[in-house]
Order: structure tokens, then C-alpha cells, then sequence
């Protein structure tokens, strides 16, 4: 999920280790990553009560279907990414973050996504900037492989300023019982394959607006140490791994799978570990791109400390049995999507940073 509900969409998911600067930044720019959790919390238990129980929880929830499949199910925004795209006035790029967010989840469990559905609520619907919209919602869908069944454009004047408006979407998939990615399935050892993020993702825009976007002109400046315009980097599209989440699968070497979206590493890589197993991550394993750092040095924190926060230029973490690493690099490879080993399943619960942060 995004912003402040990512965070908190982790049931059972044991809290950070400590309450660090980036948090604390992160709330400084109006996000309470533990009001959020609380949310879930309480909303986890309203699910209950079925005969048919679904299995809530996880990156996606997962309801049985006769015949032994499953259909996945995710629903997510895009956050306050949205203001940076009305800002530059670029608004066909956010949909297919609204997909990739979504299906993203949804193929962590190992499923297929089948279709989408998208919702856009604005303050006055401009046809020209719907369509603008809705093709980067088209677009992401073409990169996930799902079809856009369908969705809903509503008017809210009153309630929102005219130039305002937000995104929600739906994705379902479909599983067989047999083939879903299980963190219980998570054993010592085991190794933690990290795909690199096209950036920021659609993550933390709360403290990324907080820190680099106090001077109104600073969308349209060219920022060197990234190599082009901040707006350009910003409305860098989430990445989709769906192509790549499922070539693993099919190799059956895949334990679990992490998005790491809202709350970073602390709190999305350790949903995919079944309980009392920790990880260690090798943080000097890759180089985050150098817009983490940029963030960084504007909000005043230290680069370990954006691991809470942000994605720090890993957007999927992939749990592979010991021994097999080395062909899922190269499938990994093969479907489109660089990979490195980052670290691995201690018997140590918790998770560790160690090495250098490259930021």
C-alpha cells in the first residue's frame, strides 16, 4: 500500500526495532506509519467470522475457489505521488504505478493477475486529463499482463478542489493451492534475492515533497547527481515484477516474496519469514540510486535509516532455497529483471543491516 496505510498493512508482522529519524521524519511530514498499522489491526479482525474463512494478510488476500485454486486479490494507491504528477502537469505515467502497486502484491502469493479495476475520484473531470490518466492505468496493465475490466470516474465538487483528484485500484489473480508462495514454506539458510526498484516507487512522496519540494521551481530543475530533472525522476514509474515473480515460480524455487513498499525493508521484508526466523541484509550488496541519497541529505537522515522509509533501490525481495541462487539470477536475468543475492534467513528473529548503505 502507500504512504502512510503501506505500514500498516503488515498483520502480525512484529514492529520496528527501534524508533529511528527516518520514522521520525516521515511523521514530521504528516504520516503516522503506527496509526496506521493500529488501522489494520483493527480492521483484520472485521474479515472474520466466514465458515468459509478467507486468508487475510500478506501482500495480497487469498480466497479458495472449487478445484483447487485461488483467486488473489490486492487493492492500492497511489499516494501523494499524485500531487508531484498534477504539479508537472504529467498525469500519464501514475496509473501504471496504480497497477504496479497492485499486481505487484498479488504475484507475491505466486498468482497470475487476471484484471484490473481502477477508481478516479476528482474535484472536476477534465475528459482530456482522464484519458491522460487512464492510459497509464491501460499501460501498466499491458506490463502485468492483466486485462482493465473496468471502473469508475467520480465528480466531487465541494469536497475536493478542482484540480485535485486520487486513484484507487483492484487487482485479482488466480493461484493453484498448490503453487502459492508461502513465507511458513521459509527455512534457515535460505537466500534473499533482491530486484532492483526504478526508484522511489510509489512510497514515502510524504517526506520526499517535505525535503525536496520547498521551493515551488524545483520540479523543473535539473538535478546532476541523478542526471536529469527532478520531476523526471520522481514520476519514474513503479516497476512491475510480475513477469519476473512468475518465471521464479515456475522454476519452483521460490519460498516467499516481499514488495517493499511503505515501511521499507523493516517492514516488508519480514512478512515473507514465517515466524521465529529472522534475515540479515548486506546493504553494501548493491548501489541505491542516487536519488535516495538526495532524499537523504534534504530530510536530514542518515542513509540506514531511510531502510525504514523507503525502498533504498530494491523493489522486490525474493526468498530462494539454499543452493539455487545462482539459476535464479539467471532466470531472474532471462524474464527482464537484474538480480542480487542481499542476504539470507537467520534462525535469529528480527531484521539486520549489515555492510555499508551504498546511499
Amino acid at each position: 500500500m502507500t504512504e502512510g496505510s503501506d505500514a500498516g498493512s503488515t498483520p502480525g508482522a512484529p514492529p520496528s526495532p527501534r524508533a529511528d529519524p527516518g520514522r521520525e521524519a516521515y511523521r514530521r511530514a504528516g504520516v503516522d506509519v503506527e496509526a496506521g498499522a493500529r488501522s489494520v489491526d483493527l480492521i483484520r479482525a472485521l474479515a472474520r467470522g466466514r465458515s468459509d474463512e478467507p486468508v487475510v494478510g500478506g501482500f495480497a488476500g487469498l480466497y479458495a475457489m472449487q478445484g483447487g485454486q485461488l483467486l488473489a486479490a490486492a487493492t492500492d494507491g497511489v499516494g501523494t505521488k499524485l500531487e508531484v504528477a498534477r504539479l508537472a502537469g504529467k498525469l500519464d505515467t501514475v496509473g501504471i504505478d496504480l497497477v504496479a502497486m497492485c499486481a505487484n502484491d498479488v504475484a507475491c502469493t505466486g498468482a497470475r493477475p487476471l484484471f484490473f479495476l481502477d477508481y478516479l475520484a476528482a474535484g472536476r473531470v477534465v475528459p482530456e486529463q482522464v484519458a491522460q490518466i487512464v492510459s497509464g492505468v491501460a499501460e501498466g496493465c499491458r506490463r502485468a499482463g492483466c486485462v482493465l475490466l473496468g471502473g469508475e470516474t467520480a465528480e466531487h465538487p465541494g469536497l475536493m478542489e478542482k484540480d485535485r483528484f486520487d486513484l484507487a485500484g483492484f487487482c485479482v489473480g488466480v493461484v493453484d493451492r498448490d503453487r502459492v508462495l508461502d513465507p511458513g514454506s521459509v527455512r534457515e539458510g535460505d537466500v534473499l534475492l533482491g530486484l532492483p526498484s526504478s526508484g522511489l516507487h510509489s512510497n514515502g512522496f510524504s517526506l520526499v515533497r517535505a525535503a525536496l519540494l520547498r521551493d515551488p521551481d524545483a520540479l523543473d530543475r535539473f538535478e546532476p547527481a541523478i542526471g536529469r530533472t527532478l520531476s523526471e525522476e520522481l514520476l519514474e514509474p513503479t516497476y512491475i515484477y510480475v513477469s519476473t515473480l512468475l518465471a521464479l515460480a515456475e522454476e519452483g524455487v521460490v519460498r516467499s516474496a516481499a514488495h517493499v513498499t511503505g515501511g521499507g525493508m523493516y517492514e516488508n521484508v519480514p512478512r515473507a519469514i514465517r515466524p521465529g526466523l529472522g534475515v540479515v541484509l548486506d546493504t553494501g550488496a548493491w548501489e541505491p540510486p542516487p536519488i535516495f541519497a538526495l532524499v537523504g541529505r534534504a530530510a536530514g537522515v542518515e542513509p540506514a535509516e531511510l531502510f525504514g522509509v523507503l525502498n533504498m533501490g530494491i523493489g522486490m525481495v525474493v526468498v530462494i532455497s539454499r543452493g539455487h541462487e545462482d539459476h535464479a539470477v539467471e532466470v531472474a536475468r532471462e524474464a527482464g529483471s537484474d538480480a542480487v543475492v542481499i542476504g539470507r534467513v537467520t534462525d535469529e528473529p528480527g531484521l539486520r543491516l549489515t555492510g555499508a548503505p551504498g546511499a
